[in-house]
């Protein structure tokens, strides 16, 4: 299966947008679904007060894995970390217009009112898969295929 229905299934599965992108690239990375799902666990619903989206947030630890600087003297990797991170996000503010959950949204998830317009009006359901289904997409032509 590839990383776009990968990640659009854990979604539909009922796992946060954050985790559904982390983990359906983990693998190709070195660490397991399974961690990758726990990592990624407390950073949907824009790390919970409707922030940056987490099939955002998702996409930029995927991208921290390939691209993250480890070593303290390598600002080589710190600018390519940075830049691709922006990237991403430029790609996924032209493809959807925002990358602000509340924005994508409609409305403010990080309160209680906020989270239960998003339940009755069933914004969850109609945006978030297209979420988590954009951001594997963009990663995926990003990452190009490689694999480390």
């Amino acid at each position: 299966m590839d990383h776009v229905s990968k990640a659009v299934q854990y979604f539909e599965k009922g796992f946060m947008c954050s985790q559904a992108v982390f983990a359906s690239f983990a693998e190709q990375f070195g660490i397991t679904e399974k961690q990758a799902l726990q990592i990624g666990a407390c950073f949907g619903g824009g790390m919970r007060k409707a922030e940056v989206c987490g099939a955002c947030t998702g996409a930029l630890m995927v991208l921290g894995m390939k691209y993250g600087q480890f070593d303290e003297n390598d600002l080589e990797s710190r600018a390519a970390q940075s830049a691709k991170a922006s990237e991403f996000l430029d790609k996924f503010k032209n493809r959807k217009g925002s990358y602000i959950c509340r924005e994508i949204l409609g409305c403010d998830i990080s309160t209680d009112e906020g989270r239960n317009y998003a339940r009755s009006n069933g914004l969850y359901s109609k945006y978030c898969p297209e979420m988590v289904r954009t951001a594997a997409e963009i990663l995926t032509e990003m990452l190009g295929g490689d694999e480390e």
